[in-house]
């Protein structure tokens, strides 16, 4: 019912597809009546005029009857699909909002079986609502009317049958509704072990694991199917027990028809037409049992999707602001732990002014910290101490898309989609031209491969960049950060897969193209990064050292440290 403001635009549909029902569930109860006067009046009195008139009677009813029918669907169809559209949008907007901490929290698996597996079973149940529902409660309904009016003993049978189905329904769904969830519950880890071994094809090749891999996702699958099974195995008494109500039902009837005809209270066609609407009756509280099903299901659903839109997102726009500097960067007094870690921060007293224009490194040992000190500028996450200024205004006062205009960022991982190469750079700028393009993938160094290709810059990308090399996949980030042409430009360590060469080549051309833009770059070789103005060295979430590379040389044992441990493996090699 939360979701029903998703059916507002689609309204007229919605109403138009139980109205097209009426019509033609009103043929289905007239048919028992015009049946029974052709066996009444037609059949034992020889009477043909009268089985042919009322045989075309029939007919054109029932014409008419599947023209409301195929209206129904038509109409609960654009609105069941219209809702679920809109619902889908809805959610995947809110996921794309959501924190780094947030999805990781809902797992990538749960989330895509939100927006397919659940989304599906809502919008069924609305649109078996629309026509299923008012068909079986008019049948139900009219049938009963129907009945009374040929004879009314007849309602001792409905009064008896009918509590005994829904008392039947009740107890069975009682049990089979908290299954649903666990349902759902074992359909996210299907989904997540499968996307992990999707996405981690590679690793799991390399290290041999496939047989291990199949194994756990055999665990998930097994664990899916017994919660089905249980479901399926109570669900499965449903229709038998309701099968035997209205077959017991059904004998009542032909019981006290056929008294009531040998005393010539009733007609044999009468007790046909008894007989096909208590019928009717049952079988349409059967198929209300069907719908308990589904919005036992849906529920289930709705719940785990109304989960994802209450979410509010942990990094919420600020008010906005008006900035006069450009390009500066500050960090005061910040410390950062990542959500529900324990243990000490991750960063902890950071301290750290970058001027405008100023090309800075981040060094440091692995874990130290770096990647999480970048990731506070653009507020993919927060600091949970002290104040991070872009441009001279704290980050948390920005809106974020105006935020994040403002900085260009490379990630560790390259990303990149299943588009061509130059869709992929011009996620840098959508509006940005062919020549723009060209530019940026020359001063990235990717031009050098890129007119290699079968169809150069209309050639297609594998998705996340399969069909390319590390170094191919970090020259077109690269590229497609400098089509960006941001006040800040975030490197971590996104040049890892480039030789020292091809790497000294790409700074040179940054540097001649991009002058003015604020630089700042996290490195595990100090060969990449000792021409920047400074180096800021991490240790164990500690800046110990902030100065040009010859200084630190005397200054920072840590630094030293580092420099003496590869001028070694340079050695070595």
């Amino acid at each position: 019912m939360k979701l029903r403001s998703y059916l507002k635009p689609y309204l007229v549909f919605a109403l138009l597809a139980p109205l097209a029902m009426v019509g033609e569930v009103f043929v289905d109860l007239l048919q028992p009546k015009l049946l029974s006067r052709i066996v009444d009046d037609g059949v034992l009195p020889q009477n043909m005029e009268m089985i042919l008139s009322t045989g075309i009677i029939m007919m054109l009813t029932i014409i008419l009857g599947g023209c409301c029918g195929v209206g129904s669907s038509a109409f609960s169809g654009m609105a069941s699909q219209g809702f679920a559209r809109d619902l889908r949008n809805d959610v995947f907007a809110r996921v794309m909002r959501l924190s780094f901490q947030q999805t990781d929290k809902f797992t990538t698996g749960s989330l895509v079986t939100r927006l397919t597996t659940d989304i599906t079973s809502i919008q069924q149940l609305v649109d078996f609502a629309l026509r299923m529902l008012v068909r079986n409660m008019m049948f139900l309904i009219g049938g009963v009317f129907m009945m009374m009016q040929l004879n009314v003993r007849f309602g001792l049978v409905i009064a008896i049958s009918l509590p005994v189905e829904a008392l039947t329904v009740a107890i069975i769904m009682k049990f089979a509704n908290p299954l649903y969830g666990i349902v759902a519950g074992r359909l996210d880890s299907v989904n997540s072990v499968m996307q992990e071994n999707v996405t981690g094809a590679r690793v799991v090749k390399a290290y041999v694991r496939e047989e291990h891999e199949t194994q756990r996702f055999d665990s998930a699958n097994g664990s899916l199917m017994d919660a089905n099974l249980r479901v399926m195995k109570l669900v499965a008494l449903l229709q038998p027990l309701l099968m035997i109500a209205m077959n017991a039902a059904v004998i009542a009837v032909i019981y006290i028809g056929g008294m009531q005809a040998e005393a010539q209270e009733m007609k044999v066609g009468e007790v046909m037409a008894a007989v096909t609407y208590v019928t009717q009756i049952l079988h349409g509280i059967m198929m209300l049992s069907m719908m308990f099903q589904s919005i036992s299901r849906a529920s289930a659903s709705a719940k785990r999707i109304r989960e994802v839109l209450e979410t509010e997102p942990a990094v919420a726009d600020g008010e906005g602001c008006t900035v006069t500097e450009k390009g500066t960067v500050e960090f005061k007094n910040v410390s950062f732990r990542y959500p529900s870690a324990g243990g000490r921060p991750v960063l902890e007293g950071i301290d750290l002014k970058i001027k405008s224009g100023e090309n800075i490194a981040v060094l440091g040992a692995t874990g130290s910290g770096k990647s999480s000190l970048v990731n506070l500028i653009p507020r993919f996450y927060d600091a949970v101490e002290g104040e991070v200024f872009v441009d001279g205004v704290n980050v948390r006062s920005y809106k974020l898309d105006d935020l994040r205009h403002r900085i260009g960022i490379v990630l560790q991982k390259s990303e990149l989609f299943s588009a061509t190469v130059a869709e992929n750079i011009r996620w840098g700028d959508g509006s940005a031209d062919d020549s723009a393009v060209e530019a940026a993938a020359q001063i990235a160094r990717a031009d050098e491969f890129i007119d290699r290709m079968p169809d150069g810059y209309d050639t297609r990308v594998a998705e996340k960049g399969a069909s390319l090399s590390g170094g191919q996949k970090q020259r077109l980030s690269i590229a497609r950060a400098v089509l960006k042409k941001p006040e800040i430009l975030i490197f971590d360590d996104s040049t890892s897969a480039l030789d020292l060469r091809t790497e000294a080549e790409l700074r040179r051309r940054l540097r001649e193209s991009l002058s003015g833009t604020t630089v700042i770059t996290i490195a595990q070789r100090i060969a990449s990064v000792k021409d920047c103005d400074r180096i800021a060295v991490l240790d164990r979430g500690r800046i110990v050292g902030c100065a040009p590379h010859e200084e630190l040389m005397k200054s920072c044992e840590v630094y030293r440290d580092i420099y003496r441990s590869q001028v070694k493996e340079e050695v070595g090699k």
